[in-house]
């Protein structure tokens, strides 16, 4: 294949980097191949996910939101037209909306991969035993696609080196407490998160905080409460998710919400703690063995993340 589209409606740095162990494997198994990247927001892997090393083009549209406004169908295939891209070989949709599935298959291709709808748009009826993409995309290719994993050494050296400088003993937990968005109460409070630091920290721990210099309250309510506590990319040049990964690379576990952090985390392939609430833990959780999972659907038949006790992590440790 020449070349591949790409689209991911998800705008969160978190929605980007769950694509990394699938665009790595694609990459790899059609070496020669041109990717380009489309989304409802900005290509993250240009910007504030750069020094994860994923290359994408991005397909330059002049589209604002991109599936998300229906009159995008009158105007998608001109605009592809006069910006002189070629036809690609194959789409591969990695959203479920159906409005934008619609829009997106008015680009010019060959072969259209997507799940919406009951695969309703694909141009090849396959019935697929999950929603993994990559085992579904080797059906539809008709080729096994074997999974590629992100590796450390994917980071720069200079970043590893930093990792290595912040942190440089072998008994840190890292902790992250901050949700990105706010459009789902996802948070699990900081005086739990404080109680849980302090009981880490008297079996000889040192908790890390993943929490941006920016989040004041936050960063002060910790130092205050915390006296172990320590927050390295503060002490960095560049703070970057990169580096998250590589600071959690050096920690020997991690405990953290549903955020953005979480999946920086679960590069790292560290054991890990993740609490969840209103969202699915099958859909968005780092998917290795070495993570386990606090549901308060499942535990609690409830939403809410504040029903799981701080009794209800220390469980899981086993120091």
């Amino acid at each position: 294949m020449k070349n591949i589209l790409i689209y991911n409606s998800g705008g969160g740095l978190g929605d980007s980097i769950q694509l990394i162990p699938l665009i790595l494997s694609l990459q790899n198994f059609f070496k020669d191949t041109s990717f380009y990247y489309l989304g409802a927001h900005a290509n993250h892997f240009d910007n504030e996910l750069k020094e994860f090393n994923i290359k994408l083009k991005t397909l330059k549209l002049d589209i604002k939101y991109f599936g998300f406004r229906w009159w995008h169908l009158l105007n998608v295939k001109k605009k592809f037209l006069n910006a002189n891209y070629e036809k690609f070989n194959l789409i591969i949709d990695l959203q479920s909306k159906y409005r934008n599935s619609l829009i997106l298959k008015k680009i010019p291709h060959e072969l259209f991969y997507s799940l919406t709808f009951n695969n309703f748009f694909s141009s090849k009826k396959i019935k697929y035993a999950s929603k993994n993409h990559l085992e579904n995309l080797s059906l539809f290719l008709n080729e096994k696609i074997n999974k590629i994993e992100f590796t450390e050494n994917k980071l720069p050296e200079a970043l590893r080196s930093e990792a290595k400088r912040l942190l440089p003993e072998d008994n840190y937990i890292g902790f992250s407490v901050t949700q990105g968005n706010e459009y789902r109460p996802k948070s699990w409070s900081i005086s739990k998160f404080i109680e849980l630091a302090n009981k880490i920290s008297s079996k000889g721990k040192i908790p890390v905080f993943f929490v941006k210099k920016n989040d004041i309250n936050v960063v002060k309510m910790i130092q205050e409460n915390v006296p172990t506590a320590i927050f390295p990319e503060h002490k960095s040049s560049n703070p970057c998710p990169a580096l998250v990964t590589a600071l959690s690379k050096r920690c020997e576990l991690g405990i953290t919400i549903d955020n953005g952090i979480m999946h920086m985390m679960g590069l790292a392939k560290i054991p890990l703690i993740i609490l969840f609430g209103p969202t699915d833990s099958k859909k968005f959780a780092p998917n290795y063995q070495g993570v386990k999972i606090l549901d308060s659907k499942r535990m609690y038949n409830s939403q809410s993340l504040e029903r799981i006790t701080v009794d209800d992590v220390l469980k899981c440790l086993n120091f």
